[in-house]
């Protein structure tokens, strides 16, 4: 099997892999996804994920087909490094290989240019035409044309809030904290036109490649604010050059006034995921974001 039969048969790719006809390498997926590197006959070599066959529950419904949707889109603005779809299948999705590399300042310039321009190529409204996913967790992605602020509080905030506090995540003082921040949502500011934005780009979800550029891998894309993914690059210890990122950025779409305090609350959403999908291990950190977004709301209001 060569890149060219693949592309024509896409379907064939599970009986190739089951009878061994491909070689395959595995190699780090993520917490959820089993994957591998595979190599064909021609020397192409592909990247797939699969659900792993240790798992308790079969993937959920759509959940490959969402990722490769979004992948798609983000890729349609030709604006930042997005690997291609190959193969969708209902329980394996396989892109186009990227050799990795290492970050450098001149990379980390040339990703903030380019997020800039994805952010440019926003829809019409919030959300995305297709079901969405965030892990192995559902998102809503229902378009919606209301204000951001709105939006963000009853479709990216709240959902998950109550997942974490079901599964025994957040109890009673923590989860008020993050009420205060959805109660006050519309004092923030920064309301904007929808972006067309990756949605979960934490730091693992960015791929320094080995010709300078930056891949964006793993996305839960759809209409949203721009701030959100430029927040997100800055959990769990940041990518690197973040301040080389956000000053390119801003040279090409300059920022709303008070961004900077905005920052924890775009962060909370992603939080509330992790408490919802991975328990009460982050539940400090969504307790002091949730904190650190009210008090950035009041040094906000006194300075005003």
């Amino acid at each position: 099997m060569d890149l060219a039969y693949l592309r024509a048969h896409p379907a064939h790719l599970p009986t190739f892999l089951t009878h061994q006809r491909i070689r395959e390498t595995p190699v780090a997926g993520g917490d959820i996804c089993a994957a591998a590197r595979l190599t064909l006959d021609d020397g192409h070599s592909i990247f797939t994920k699969s659900w792993p066959e240790r798992a308790d529950q079969p993937a959920p419904e759509g959940f490959f087909a969402s990722e490769a949707a979004g992948l798609r889109w983000l890729r349609e603005a030709d604006a930042v490094g997005v690997p291609e779809v190959i193969v969708a299948l209902p329980d394996l999705l396989a892109l186009d290989w990227l050799e990795p590399g290492e970050p450098t300042p001149t990379a980390a310039e040339r990703f903030g240019r380019e997020l800039a321009g994805l952010h440019r190529a926003g829809p019409p409204a919030f959300g995305a035409t297709w079901p969405g996913f965030i892990g192995a967790l559902p998102q809503d992605n229902t378009v919606d044309d209301r204000q951001w602020s709105t939006w963000f509080a009853e479709r990216r905030l709240v959902p998950y809030l109550r997942r974490s506090v079901d599964g025994g995540a957040l109890e009673g003082a923590d989860a008020a904290v993050v009420e205060q921040v959805i109660g006050r949502i519309g004092e923030f500011g920064g309301d904007e036109p929808p972006a067309r934005i990756h949605g979960d780009l934490w730091p693992g979800n960015v791929l320094w490649g080995a010709e300078g550029r930056v891949w964006l891998v793993d996305p839960a894309a759809h209409g949203g604010h721009r701030e959100t993914d430029l927040a997100q690059l800055a959990l769990f210890g940041g990518i690197p050059h973040l301040d080389r990122v956000l000053a390119a950025y801003r040279e090409t779409w300059p920022l709303p006034d008070g961004w900077r305090a905005r920052v924890p609350l775009h962060q909370l959403h992603l939080l509330l995921v992790h408490t919802a999908l991975f328990g009460a291990s982050y539940r400090d950190a969504v307790v002091q974001t949730a904190g650190a977004a009210l008090s950035g709301l009041e040094r906000a209001t006194v300075d005003r």
